[in-house]
């Protein structure tokens, strides 16, 4: 089952997606359907399909979640880590370690009000001159950290401002436009072992393609329960809140994202999550 949001009543709605059409569950949207769930202790896909409308319409999909907190995951691949210890001097060797490390990179990406959904813009720091992409399988959690689902994220970073100084972090990753999800939220069952799957990630500008890359999602160096269990250590994350998992694609300075271009990141199971680029202020 695919879950996720439509424009329904002139609100954000819980839907369920097929093929082209989409069946909506009727006064809840996606966070209130997960608390409904956790409360009755029914499968999240189980209770949509009790709840959903019979009839499917023709409908976009939105944002699949207004997440309550957003929640980011680093150094959880090598090329990642390697990749940040070599924009630092005298830092080298600290992404490195976190990756070698039992405790994890784990950091506040913010809320609903920085995430965006499908087709609509990502932003760009207007102080930034090297702001890029950073696709990632992202777990939508529920209550005491049960995994509800898997969508597509994309952790998009002023690498540029983390690069001056690591203590610039929160600078680098949360703004407006900062985090883009969906297109929809798929349950474990349905997404089948996450191993034998592959990610991709292309930038396009005015048609042609500026940049592409993949990475199987076997390269996350660690489990996904072990990044929830601290993730959640003295920390009773709510339910309907997301947690990226880090990236094992690197994009380049020289294709850093300019206005107008376009990201797509791809997984086999959840689609595709395409954005344009923005410059905000």
């Amino acid at each position: 089952m695919r879950l996720g949001q439509i424009r329904f009543e002139n609100k954000l709605t819980a839907a369920i997606f097929e093929g082209n059409l989409a069946r909506p569950v009727p006064g809840y949207s996606t966070v209130e359907l997960i608390r409904k769930a956790d409360t009755e202790s029914m499968p999240l896909a189980e209770l949509a399909e009790q709840m959903a409308f019979r009839h499917s319409e023709e409908c976009p999909p939105s944002i699949p979640i207004c997440p309550v907190e957003v929640w980011a995951c680093g150094c959880t691949y090598q090329t990642s880590a390697t990749f940040r210890d070599g924009q630092h001097g005298t830092d080298a060797g600290i992404y490195a370690y976190v990756y070698g490390h039992d405790r994890p990179e784990i950091f506040f990406k913010g809320t609903a009000r920085v995430c965006v959904g499908p087709g609509q813009p990502i932003g760009i720091r207007f102080d930034s001159r090297f702001t890029a992409p950073e696709p990632e399988l992202a777990v939508v959690l529920g209550r005491k950290g049960n995994i509800a689902g898997y969508t597509l994220a994309n952790d998009v970073s002023a690498w540029d401002i983390e690069r001056e100084n690591p203590l610039y972090l929160p600078q680098s990753k949360i703004y407006t436009g900062s985090c883009a999800l969906g297109p929809f939220i798929v349950a474990a069952e349905d997404l089948g072992p996450l191993g034998e799957l592959e990610m991709s990630c292309t930038i396009t500008r005015n048609g042609e393609q500026r940049f592409a890359g993949a990475v199987p999602l076997s390269r996350l160096q660690r489990r996904l329960e072990v990044l929830i269990e601290y993730l959640l250590r003295a920390n009773p994350v709510p339910p309907g809140s997301v947690m990226l998992t880090g990236t094992g694609i690197i994009v380049p300075e020289e294709a850093a994202l300019a206005p107008g271009d376009v990201v797509t990141i791809g997984l086999p199971g959840i689609g595709e999550l395409s954005n344009p680029a923005a410059i905000v202020r």
